[in-house]
């Protein structure tokens, strides 16, 4: 990993103007975000070693450094997954190379499906918690000590202190924000009705396909993480209409403005 993380940024330090302190993960439909960064530099990853092309409609699959609200930004239009084929190495990749630019802070994002009764199609969430249900973690295998230690303390994954300034943040802009556990599965197939009832009764709020991996390996550097789902379906599985992709892109487009509205103005806070 950490010769990997080497050779990118040899590709990529002579192509940046800024050092990032903030960097951002967009999922599925929300990459718009990284369109309002100001004297933007856009690389995409198949022009970056070790870095795959994205294949998931609505992930564009590059990197956009720039300025939000002069705050320097690294942003990932698109992330990898691990249903796609690739190793848990290659989809936390990127956020190793973010944190090797100088990025302190991650903004990881994801479109999820609402598991908590509560949730409605639309509604934003904070992330407090997750549960790792991927069967594996991206920290197996021999340890590099210079990336983080062996034995990575995981009992507050998202930052208190960055979560709290979301929701501050929220409750000014008038955007309600709903706050919850995040349960990682692998995918690529949507969840059963039964699996839903199971993924409530073990405590998941929402359940997505990302965000896990990456949360654990930024903490396992040393970044402070904050999460946010776009709920793109309410009561995800239940058997009441079948999920589509197309759903998730068409409701991530409809809550974009106060998503982008809600991350410009916690990353303008973050900065001052």
């Amino acid at each position: 990993m950490k010769e990997k993380i080497r050779d990118v940024l040899a590709a990529l330090e002579s192509r940046l103007s800024v050092k990032p302190d903030i960097a951002l993960v967009l999922g599925s439909g929300l990459g718009g975000l990284a369109d309002e960064l100001e004297d933007a530099i856009r690389i995409p990853y198949t022009e970056l070693p070790h870095f795959p092309a994205a294949t998931v409609p609505g992930h564009a699959g590059r990197f956009v450094v720039g300025r939000l609200h002069s705050v320097p930004v690294i942003a990932m239009q698109g992330r990898y997954h691990y249903y796609e084929g690739y190793t848990l190495e290659q989809v936390t990749l990127p956020v190793r190379v973010m944190q090797a630019l100088g990025a302190e802070t991650v903004i990881l994002t994801n479109a999820a499906g609402g598991v908590n009764e509560t949730f409605q199609a639309g509604d934003l969430m904070v992330i407090r918690d997750h549960i790792n249900w991927f069967h594996t973690n991206p920290l197996i295998g021999k340890n590099e000590d210079e990336l983080g230690p062996r034995f990575p303390d995981m009992s507050e994954v998202y930052d208190r202190s960055l979560r709290a300034l979301a929701k501050e943040t929220a409750q000014a802009l008038g955007i309600s924000l709903k706050e919850g556990v995040y349960f990682g599965l692998s995918g690529p197939s949507y969840e059963t009705p039964a699996e839903v009832r199971m993924i409530r009764k073990l405590g998941g709020d929402a359940v997505g396909m990302s965000t896990v991996p990456e949360a654990i390996a930024a903490r396992h550097g040393g970044m402070k993480v904050l999460g946010f789902s776009c709920i793109t379906n309410a009561w995800s599985g239940t058997g009441d209409q079948p999920l589509s992709h197309e759903e998730v892109i068409e409701t991530s487009e409809r809550v974009k403005a106060h998503f982008t509205s809600l991350i410009k103005a916690i990353v303008k806070r973050m900065g001052e």
